[in-house]
């Protein structure tokens, strides 16, 4: 997936020459990926959940069959790659509400937040690995061959998904409502849950303050070091970097040890090295905050999606996995203010006016919130009566 990212936007540069294309071809899957993230959380509560990631990866594989087929053919053309970009964009909304829905099920909430933390390093190297392996293929072979690799993987992740038990709902008896309500159901529980809400509005802050520093990396790069391609290369590699170690530290943790310590103080800590980072006039030294910015960022992420998941019922498991995918749709936001900033006062200014925003959002997130200061014994209480 995080490689074909690259393949797409290589090939619709070769078959247009336009830079709008690649802006066509990334909004495609977004719009849906907003709009269907709804539908599909309801529906992973709804059914099997391991037959509809089988069934939505297999979509995405046929997409990659039938772009491989007109490559092969020489009849590839653009709105070819916009409509299997759009198809994508509707599968995934149904394929990552199951996969987070389901992961509780195979490793038990007792680990659940090691699994997350493993999961979010691969996720995090893949940010690596993905690109950096497609362009080699494409560099060495050919677009083809990048795309007969893709097919392959999505193969092997429909295969390795038959070793995985059916998942259902734990309320799979209960009244079927028609999908609108079920969708209606999950805003309801979670402003009726507010340990819940305030863990999914804290999830939201640095998603829409700071992390879209990331979109105008580019200009921060050639402002304060006059960096290119390979600066640029070298920033994001040491944030995938920082995104594993993160995940590693999270991972290494006792499960059970204080959750909200780790949430707000590796949020602030984002805060404050990504400041740092900034400020930086040497290229190299400035590669230290950015990673242990990274770091923080990965750990904060990963202790909150834990905390959703271990707070809400499996019976809106999947509607409230959607709605913490939905915040990773809505964050593209976030890059105007920060871009009209940059535009305005310099990246570097408009990335440290965010970060300290986010600084004093946390702290008063902390002192307002009663509910986010008893966050550890919610989740308690919470598995306490699951078991």
């Amino acid at each position: 997936m995080q490689g074909q990212m690259l393949t797409r936007s290589l090939l619709a540069w070769e078959l247009t020459g336009e830079a709008t294309a690649l802006a066509y071809i990334n909004l495609v899957v977004a719009i849906p990926l907003v709009i269907a993230s709804l539908f599909g959380g309801a529906i992973t509560d709804r059914v099997e959940r391991r037959r509809l990631i089988i069934f939505g990866q297999s979509l995405i594989v046929a997409n990659e069959v039938f772009i491989l087929v007109l490559l092969l053919s020489g009849q590839l053309e653009f709105w070819h790659m916009l409509c299997t970009a759009f198809i994508a964009g509707c599968a995934f909304p149904f394929i990552m509400p199951a996969r987070m829905a389901i992961t509780i099920h195979v490793v038990g909430p007792q680990r659940l937040q090691r699994a997350l933390a493993f999961q979010a390093g691969a996720m995090n190297l893949n940010r690596v690995l993905g690109p950096a392996v497609m362009g080699i293929v494409i560099a060495q072979f050919s677009f083809t061959a990048a795309y007969i690799l893709s097919i392959s993987l999505y193969a092997c992740a429909i295969s390795c998904m038959f070793g995985i038990e059916p998942s259902y709902s734990n309320d799979p008896n209960s009244e079927k409502k028609p999908l609108l309500a079920d969708i209606a159901y999950g805003f309801k529980y979670i402003l009726d849950h507010r340990p819940v809400l305030i863990c999914l509005l804290f999830g939201l802050v640095p998603m829409f303050l700071v992390m879209p520093f990331q979109n105008i990396l580019v200009v921060l790069a050639e402002e304060a070091w006059q960096a290119e391609e390979t600066g640029v290369g070298m920033l994001m590699a040491t944030m995938g970097i920082g995104g594993v170690l993160g995940a590693i530290w999270i991972a290494r943790r006792d499960d059970h040890a204080g959750r909200l310590k780790i949430m707000i103080g590796s949020t602030f800590c984002f805060g404050i090295f990504l400041a740092i980072f900034t400020q930086t006039g040497n290229f190299y030294l400035a590669l230290i905050p950015l990673l242990l910015g990274n770091i923080c960022a990965s750990a904060s992420q990963t202790v909150n999606n834990a905390a959703v998941q271990l707070l809400v019922d499996d019976s809106v498991r999947g509607r409230m996995s959607s709605f913490m995918m939905l915040s990773f749709g809505l964050t593209p936001i976030g890059v105007f203010p920060l871009a009209v900033a940059a535009d305005n006062i310099g990246a570097a200014n408009a990335i440290l006016g965010a970060c300290i925003l986010l600084m004093a959002t946390v702290i008063g997130f902390f002192m307002i919130s009663k509910t986010l200061r008893s966050l550890d014994q919610s989740i308690s209480t919470k598995m306490t009566g699951a078991n």
